[in-house]
């Protein structure tokens, strides 16, 4: 079957009569995507990067994140799916090493956000115990890491599905909190620190912007409701463009309000908690108080929603003959062994890495993840109705940000390079074993028959639709 039969198939296939998500709630889908925890876990480490340019910083990043949105509008409308980002790489580049060793990367950059929003918890909640001092501090401090996330783990075994019902109000919360900062605090900011002395080179403002990209990482999971949308041809590109455009702003405003209010020492010395700080010359104290608590409620919130969409993928993965069969097997219909192992090695990695590094982990798989994305409509692009020129410039944008990425690592941290390499060669040895073990074969089978049933009822439902018509 050709790429251009499977993609009309596969549109066709996705006309159940039930949609239930309109635009506002597919927007909603993106904007909690990426307004989970890591907008609190990295703009401490942005603005001691960016100085007085971190909210170009912050602009930059979002123009990659809408290019990106680009391609993952058109795919979307093309292949709408449940698989989302796994089934695109899989259509344009065929069930083989390269796309099962990106989409394994998928899913190990959403085990790195795990970690980086539960330091990020534990960082704010530590801030409720001020009296914590020396090895005792540490300690605790990697007691509430590990915390953040067994709690969650157990939540989502035993009740997945309040998880998916309370993430809504739980954005409506995060939005909330950020508007009255925004509201409260720019009155009170210094346009003094915005000054052109202020800034760093532009090289470390692009590489501020891409060590914080992780906080953009959300809108793809718009691509994974394409199936429950109404409408899905207009309702998805509004969807992307519009969470992706409203994130820009409300990031751009927050760096605003921070930089504008702290000094450059102070956003270095509470960089693990900077908003939270930020928050007091409009608010007070109560104002610090406020934000904490939000920011450990946002975190442990987003640290869920992960968790329940991590195990998700590890099973879509698997359905796709790219992991084990044991993946693809539900206890209690969850993914539980996909939720476990998730857990475990986001409890290892937060627990034996530091923010920063964490962050620029969870920044460079995205950033390779998107570039492979934008690869995709590249390679659709006739199919698709796609522009390959903004697709190219979608995949030569990614690709320059994780070339700044890399070169800030060598300038600052250049052992940080060796967990970049670990993650690729992990993506990689895991699908190269997997398929040295003759395994894959029964899935490539399962793969091509799977779609011959697809393209079977969508031919029979065709038939039918058109014996109506002429009846």
């Amino acid at each position: 079957m050709s790429a251009n039969s499977e993609i009309k198939h596969q549109k066709d296939d996705a006309s159940p009569s039930a949609k239930t998500v309109g635009t506002l709630g597919a927007m909603s889908i993106g904007i909690g995507g990426m307004v989970g925890g890591g907008i609190f876990a990295v703009l401490g480490l942005a603005a001691s990067m960016g100085g007085g340019a971190t909210p170009l910083a912050f602009l930059i990043a979002g123009c990659v994140a809408l290019l990106s949105a680009y391609s993952y509008a058109k795919l979307s409308v093309a292949l709408p799916s449940r698989g989302g980002t796994v089934i695109f790489i899989d259509r344009a580049f065929g069930v083989a090493w390269f796309s099962g060793t990106i989409n394994n990367l998928l899913w190990i950059s959403y085990v790195v956000t795990l970690a980086l929003y539960s330091v990020a918890f534990a960082n704010y909640a530590l801030t409720f115990f001020p009296d914590i001092n020396g090895n005792d501090k540490s300690l605790f401090l990697h007691g509430l890491i590990s915390l953040a996330i067994v709690v969650p783990t157990l939540l989502n075994l035993f009740s997945a599905e309040l998880i998916s019902k309370t993430e809504t109000a739980a954005v409506v919360f995060k939005l909330a909190i950020l508007a009255l900062i925004i509201v409260v605090g720019i009155s009170g900011v210094d346009s003094s620190r915005f000054a052109a002395s202020e800034w760093k080179t532009f090289p470390q403002i692009v590489a501020a912007g891409m060590i914080i990209f992780v906080a953009y990482e959300g809108f793809e999971l718009i691509a994974n409701a394409a199936e429950d949308v109404r409408d899905y041809k207009k309702t998805l590109p509004k969807a992307f463009y519009g969470s992706v455009v409203l994130v820009i702003l409300l990031y751009v405003l927050i760096a605003i309000v921070t930089v504008g209010t702290l000094s450059a020492a102070d956003i270095q010395k509470y960089a693990d908690f900077a908003l939270a700080v930020a928050a007091e010359p409009s608010l007070g104290h109560a104002g610090f108080v406020l934000v904490a608590v939000s920011a450990v409620l946002a975190t442990f919130s987003a640290i869920n929603a992960t968790l329940y969409g991590a195990a998700r993928l590890s099973y879509v993965i698997a359905t796709e003959g790219e992991l084990p069969v044991f993946l693809e097997r539900k206890v209690w219909k969850q993914p539980v062994m996909g939720l476990l192992i998730t857990a475990v090695l986001a409890l290892i990695l937060a627990n034996a890495f530091d923010l920063s590094s964490i962050a620029t982990m969870g920044s460079a798989g995205f950033l390779l993840i998107f570039a492979a994305v934008n690869a995709a409509n590249f390679c659709l692009a006739k199919q698709v109705n796609s522009n390959r020129a903004l697709a190219c410039l979608g995949v030569a944008a990614c690709l320059i940000a994780l070339g700044v990425l890399i070169w800030q690592s060598l300038q600052t941290q250049p052992w940080q390079l060796m967990t970049l390499v670990v993650m690729l060669l992990a993506a990689g040895l895991i699908e190269a074993l997997y398929r040295l073990s003759g395994k894959t074969h029964h899935y490539r089978a399962k793969f091509h028959s799977r779609h011959k049933l697809k393209a079977s009822h969508a031919a029979k439902t065709r038939e039918t639709k058109a014996d109506g018509d002429s009846g």
